[in-house]
């Protein structure tokens, strides 16, 4: 499963987010946010996402990456007719720390705001009771830190054999905590058949290793952010 066939983009074509084919309900949504025009990793991104293959994404914070993979996740749930599976999830975000895990819930929620979607927090620090109701139900999307959803997956609270896609957000950073075993056994519970996504600010050999590991010739793209972070702080 290594990288190949493997396209670098430095550069895009502007479009407007009309023009990805997201569905009415995300573009209505994301037009009361103010947002016409997606940034490079956005334009990128978001229409290998939808055609379904798994994609390596090396981009840092500034350059709206989490819209990258949300906004296609939303697009496949609006198409999904049935509700989810009670303890299953249709899509799977990991994230290094639960500070950005809720960021990135808050993400689907806004964008996902003139749609039916139901989005579950999977974070260590709290209680598990509320995430153990939560996902008797089922929801469509887990956003979750490693070690404890992996403690979920042990007792059966979270099941990953119908998850569709699963997307891995600031790779190197979960790499630096330590996450990386916690990862692969995560990854061993997943169906074989899935779209994997992997976003990273960087790209050392052990974050390659795991994306030729576990992603089927995925896409490459890499974009420096238009602005530095401290710029855009006023």
């Amino acid at each position: 499963m290594g990288i190949r066939c493997v396209a670098v983009y430095e550069s895009y074509q502007l479009k407007q987010f009309t023009d990805l084919g997201l569905a009415e309900p995300i573009l209505r949504a994301i037009k009361t946010e103010g947002y016409t025009a997606p940034t490079p990793i956005q334009a990128q991104a978001i229409p290998i996402m939808m055609s379904g293959k798994d994609m390596v994404g090396i981009a840092q914070t500034g350059t709206g990456k989490t819209a990258a993979f949300v906004l296609p996740l939303l697009h496949r749930i609006s198409e999904l007719r049935d509700r989810p599976i009670a303890n299953h999830c249709v899509a799977l975000i990991l994230a290094p720390t639960r500070e950005l895990a809720s960021q990135i819930a808050d993400s689907i929620r806004t964008y996902g705001s003139a749609m039916r979607v139901s989005v579950a927090i999977v974070v260590g620090g709290v209680k598990p009771g509320g995430q153990i109701r939560m996902m008797a139900r089922g929801v469509d999307v887990v956003v979750a830190t490693p070690g404890r959803l992996l403690d979920h997956v042990q007792t059966g609270v979270i099941k990953l054999d119908r998850t569709e896609t699963v997307v891995l957000d600031e790779g190197d950073q979960m790499l630096d905590l330590g996450f990386m075993p916690t990862i692969r056994k995560i990854m061993a519970k997943l169906p074989k058949k899935r779209q994997t996504v992997l976003f990273s600010a960087t790209m050392p050999q052990q974050i390659r290793s795991l994306a030729d590991d576990f992603l089927n010739q995925p896409s490459e793209i890499a974009v420096t952010p238009t602005s530095k972070p401290i710029e855009l702080i006023n």
